[in-house]
């Protein structure tokens, strides 16, 4: 699995470009951060990742999630270990339709008196209406995603056997 992409037995990404999969260069992986507001953020745990759908806001550079913290939080233990950490984001309109990138780098907490000025700048568009309500009520914590490597990969339209045998094309 690549990106969220199941591979068919044995084959490799470059392989399945000659099928239309497209490498997304800096400028397309950018637009498609900028236009998306959420993701799956991967942790390394001691039995397994964790694993948590998350909304985030982007600044052209590094990713910004706000944490509603409980008693005990997991995720906040685990990023302030301060281990790399991957996020996937993807877009999935129909089977021939989808991108995904996915993300390497590490996560920092920002210092409450630098909170308002990184959130004049990035705005996390999406929440779950359930956060706005807890964060009355609870701890909230700006944490930065420095990108360390980034790929992006993509599929729009229809596979390159699938459009040559369409109605209306040059084989007709």
């Amino acid at each position: 699995m690549w990106l969220g992409v199941h591979l068919p037995s044995g084959m490799t990404v470059d392989e399945l470009e000659s099928h239309g999969l497209v490498r997304m260069d800096d400028a397309e992986i950018r637009g498609f951060l900028a236009s998306q507001s959420t993701g799956v953020l991967g942790l390394p745990a001691e039995d397994a990742p964790y694993l948590i759908p998350m909304s985030f806001g982007f600044d052209g550079e590094a990713l910004y999630f706000s944490y509603v913290l409980g008693a005990e939080s997991r995720k906040a233990a685990l990023t302030d270990e301060g281990v790399p950490a991957r996020f996937l984001v993807y877009r999935a309109d129909t089977t021939f339709n989808w991108e995904s990138a996915l993300l390497s780098g590490t996560i920092e907490a920002i210092p409450d008196p630098e909170r308002d000025a990184v959130m004049e700048t990035v705005r996390i568009t999406w929440r779950p209406e359930l956060f706005e309500r807890a964060e009355g009520t609870e701890e909230v914590r700006l944490y930065r995603f420095r990108v360390a490597d980034w790929t992006g990969v993509k599929h729009t339209g229809l596979p390159p056997a699938f459009e040559s045998e369409a109605p209306g094309s040059a084989s007709e």
